[in-house]
């Protein structure tokens, strides 16, 4: 049994961020668009700026997604590729229905 805890928290954490239901929306909402602004998620998800800014910010700090500040609009998308494969195997029977 390996015991490099250092990795285990890593990973731990990188899915507690993934474990809420609006921050997993946002992110496989991002990697079906590739990239979206805070306007646009908001109105999909019917959820205050503020409350989806929040969970955005959440998913930056454990660099889940990235920002791309175009003038005053910012745009974000997912840059870990873990995630991506993460969402892949969590959604593949919708993914592969729709």
């Amino acid at each position: 049994m390996d015991n490099n805890f250092k990795a285990y928290n890593e990973a731990a954490d990188l899915l507690k961020a993934l474990a809420h239901p609006v921050r997993l929306c946002i992110v496989r909402g991002l990697i079906e668009k590739s990239s979206c602004n805070v306007t646009y998620m908001q109105e999909c998800l019917d959820l205050p700026q503020s409350t989806v800014s929040q969970h955005l910010q959440k998913l930056r700090s454990m660099g889940i997604v990235e920002a791309d500040r175009k003038g005053l609009e910012v745009n974000y998308s997912v840059t870990n590729e873990r995630v991506k494969q993460i969402i892949e195997i969590m959604f593949k029977e919708e993914i592969n229905n729709e």
